[in-house]
């Protein structure tokens, strides 16, 4: 058994959506598992997945995709419709015969008992968002589903974040007795590292989310002499969206889109002001591209030393760092080989282990307690 002694899930259920980045942390995640001898459910939340989603998914072994056609809590009108998807969920739960509940989305704890043990991943949230990127208090939509995730953090047997940074962010946020466990996320490496250094600057996320600020890297973009593509909705589901004029604009791409732009060697840049983790980065830095970022403390946390960093919003220095870069070919190589080694930190594999230690001990837990009764 892969886990040794420990007795570590056989099948789990997790929830997951086709929004963001918690599409690529499932995925990896559900490999990282199968490596171990772990089958993942996995229930979409929010819009469907697309004919490229399916494959990928299809691609992972021992994973099998349920489209349940239940809102995200982010995304739903009423407190009413996130109970009814968490009474929805227990049912999923019941129906799969699973040995663990994996929430991508813990605000579907709530209220609600599951009969397996519950791990609630604390990914980001409009508390913390807020805290970083306004004052004063939180509108009423904010603020009725973060009290609904504070409800799930509260009613999980365990809470995981992926850095310390967003860990401590959570727990201040949340007035949570105790920090989040950090467990890295991790994302396969790609066979070869980029060896050619592409005469661009490429940045890729959710554009239309204020807190990439890639209005900075437009600003940026305007005082370059080399381009700035970027890959990515610039529409939200939410409504939120944003107007570029110096972004060369790819559109929404494919794991193997990514990986194919990712491939030669661009200048990965990210001006975030807002970023509990950054699987993009990871992907560049696994890549062998040269990195450049926002001094925010997620990345320092990830990447000190292997990142040049940049003043948050600060659209010249992101465009001095951007140039200096692209101008120095031995500066950017040494750059490019201490993100990839950095990057070797972060592996699928190494998540997978992390995540199975939590989900072994949450199911001991019953088994010792019955032992301390029966004693």
């Amino acid at each position: 058994m892969p886990l040794g002694a420990r007795p570590g899930p056989r099948r789990i259920l997790m929830t997951a959506d086709t929004v963001g980045g918690i599409w690529t942390y499932a995925l990896n995640l559900a490999a990282g598992l199968a490596e171990q001898g772990v089958a993942t459910v996995l229930l979409l939340l929010g819009p469907p997945a697309d004919a490229a989603q399916r494959a990928a998914a299809a691609a992972v072994p021992g994973l099998e995709l349920r489209e349940s056609n239940l809102p995200l809590d982010w995304l739903a009108e009423t407190p009413e419709a996130v109970a009814a998807a968490t009474r929805a969920l227990a049912d999923w739960v019941a129906r799969e015969g699973v040995d663990l509940l994996h929430l991508n989305n813990p605000a579907l704890a709530a209220g609600t008992r599951f009969g397996v043990p519950v791990v609630g991943l604390c990914h980001s949230c409009l508390a913390t968002w807020w805290h970083s990127m306004r004052r004063g208090p939180m509108p009423a939509d904010f603020a009725w589903r973060s009290r609904l995730l504070a409800a799930g953090y509260a009613a999980s047997d365990m809470l995981v974040a992926p850095t310390a940074a967003f860990a401590a962010a959570t727990a201040a946020a949340y007035a949570l007795p105790r920090l989040p466990r950090v467990v890295h996320n991790g994302c396969a490496a790609p066979r070869a590292a980029a060896i050619a250094q592409a005469g661009f600057a490429f940045t890729a996320g959710r554009l239309w989310d204020e807190g990439k600020d890639v209005a900075t890297l437009d600003r940026a973009a305007a005082q370059l002499g080399w381009p700035v593509l970027a890959a990515g909705s610039v529409a939200g589901p939410n409504g939120a969206c944003v107007a570029l004029q110096h972004l060369r604009l790819l559109g929404r791409l494919d794991a193997e889109a990514m990986a194919a732009v990712l491939a030669q060697g661009p200048v990965f840049v990210s001006a975030a002001r807002y970023e509990p983790f950054g699987l993009a980065v990871l992907e560049a830095a696994q890549a062998g591209c040269a990195l450049v970022l926002s001094d925010i403390p997620s990345f320092r946390e990830l990447w000190d030393g292997a990142a040049l960093f940049v003043p948050p919003g600060d659209g010249r220095a992101f465009a001095t760092a951007i140039g200096d870069l692209l101008q120095d070919r031995e500066r950017r190589a040494a750059s490019c080989a201490a993100s990839r080694e950095r990057a070797r930190r972060y592996g699928r594999g190494t998540m997978a282990r992390d995540m199975l230690r939590i989900y072994a001990e949450l199911l001991q837990a019953p088994a010792a307690a019955a032992a301390g009764e029966a004693a």
